[in-house]
């Protein structure tokens, strides 16, 4: 069996309330933002990617999914399942979320190769945003300080002595889509 060193985990169980469905089921660039997620992973270096569903039960090729059965509780129930669901040999995890489809696997490649013992959270214009890695040792207090819409934000703050911070503006953009706007501006025409 291949040593898990680095795990990816895509969240990706909300229901797109102000997109009007499921961010799991929407394609960009003819591919499911799913799918996407889960390929910037794999190619930046993650093994195995780990999806959390909720609102919507997809089939994702080349990833392990897990159901969250509280997904309706916002983002945090889903990053204590997913971090739940990693194999024991998974010392660290790369984060991301489904909703940003112009992020390329180049982030994740920087931020494992940081060199971070602790925390690395992915920089754009000196601003935090995602993925986020996050090595074994803080799964437990990220998981306890993750609630309502909220995922490792807490834990950064709270332990600033621990977090290195990987500037990843020449890896994409960290736009969300969040509304039918979202989608059609970022959507390339």
């Amino acid at each position: 069996m291949r040593t898990a060193e680095v795990a990816g985990l895509l969240l990706a169980a909300g229901e797109g309330a102000r997109l009007g469905r499921p961010k799991a089921l929407v394609e960009f660039e003819g591919e499911r933002l799913v799918d996407r997620g889960v390929r910037m992973l794999e190619e930046g270096g993650c093994h195995p990617v780990v999806v959390v569903l909720g609102a919507a039960t997809v089939q994702v090729r080349g990833a392990v999914t897990v159901r969250n059965p509280d997904w309706a509780s916002g983002m945090g129930s889903s990053l204590r399942v997913g971090l739940a669901a990693l194999p024991e040999e998974a010392g660290s995890v790369v984060v991301a979320l489904i909703d940003q489809p112009l992020i390329g696997p180049g982030a994740v490649r920087a931020l494992i190769g940081s060199g971070a013992t602790g925390l690395a959270v992915a920089t754009y214009g000196g601003r935090r945003r995602n993925p986020v890695l996050i090595t074994r040792a803080h799964f437990a207090g990220v998981a306890e300080l993750a609630t309502g819409d909220v995922g490792a934000r807490p834990y950064l703050k709270a332990h600033p002595e621990l977090v290195t911070e990987v500037p990843c503006d020449d890896y994409g953009d960290p736009a969300d889509i969040d509304t039918p706007e979202d989608l059609a501006r970022l959507q390339p025409e």
